[in-house]
């Protein structure tokens, strides 16, 4: 695994061009709304967003989304993304926790997807969403399960080849979560560096904020 950053901003503009990344949002989409059930008096932050492939697809069934990413040119391409569609209840925001930039609330659901592995210190990201949840607040984290760091072309960025689910749900329990259950949320084939095809599986694992 890599310390170095991945460079997002650039690219941002190409990044809806992948369709296995586009099919893998929705895929993990359509999970978080059979398995939390958003609702229209719901305020949601989707922690990650890049360029809005979940963002977009939560927005109808919620009242509002905050969609937060530590990439300029991944919220750039979000934002012209709303502007195009006229959408009235999403806002961005730049967060770079790196950086000392903070998480603020309260929502009452917080999303990610594919973004876990990105963070050194994911314990201490779940005690901050914890925080920013309303009492009774949900959770939905969607990432890899373990894949050796076969998933990605380079591990520039990543500090977690993928994740045991058991391990998750104790990291979620840690932070004060109860009711945890988890689910496989996508499959995503991708070709190995020989050309061979490999399969990779993505969890959705969820929760609620407190007791």
């Amino acid at each position: 695994m890599s310390g170095e950053k991945r460079d997002f901003d650039s690219a941002a503009a190409t990044w809806d061009e992948n369709p296995g990344r586009v099919k893998m949002a929705h895929d993990v989409a359509r999970a978080v709304i059979g398995t939390v059930q958003p609702g229209p008096a719901m305020d949601v932050l989707d922690f990650g967003c890049g360029t809005g492939l979940l963002t977009l697809a939560l927005q109808p069934h919620v009242r509002t989304i905050t969609a937060v990413d530590s990439s300029q040119g991944m919220l750039d391409v979000l934002d012209t993304k709303i502007r195009a569609q006229k959408i009235a209840n999403v806002r961005t925001r730049l967060v770079n926790l790196e950086k000392g930039d903070t998480l603020t609330g309260p929502f009452d659901l917080v999303v990610s997807s594919m973004t876990f592995h990105h963070i050194r210190d994911t314990g201490m990201l779940l005690d901050r969403m914890a925080e920013i949840l309303k009492p009774a607040g949900r959770i939905a984290i969607a990432d890899l399960d373990s894949d050796e760091g076969k998933f990605h072309d380079t591990n520039d960025g990543v500090f977690h080849n993928g994740f045991d689910r058991h391990m998750m749900m104790k990291s979620f329990e840690a932070a004060g979560f109860s009711s945890v259950r988890n689910r496989t949320a996508a499959m995503v084939r991708k070709p190995g560096p020989s050309g061979e095809m490999r399969t990779f599986t993505v969890f959705l694992m969820t929760g609620k904020k407190g007791a």
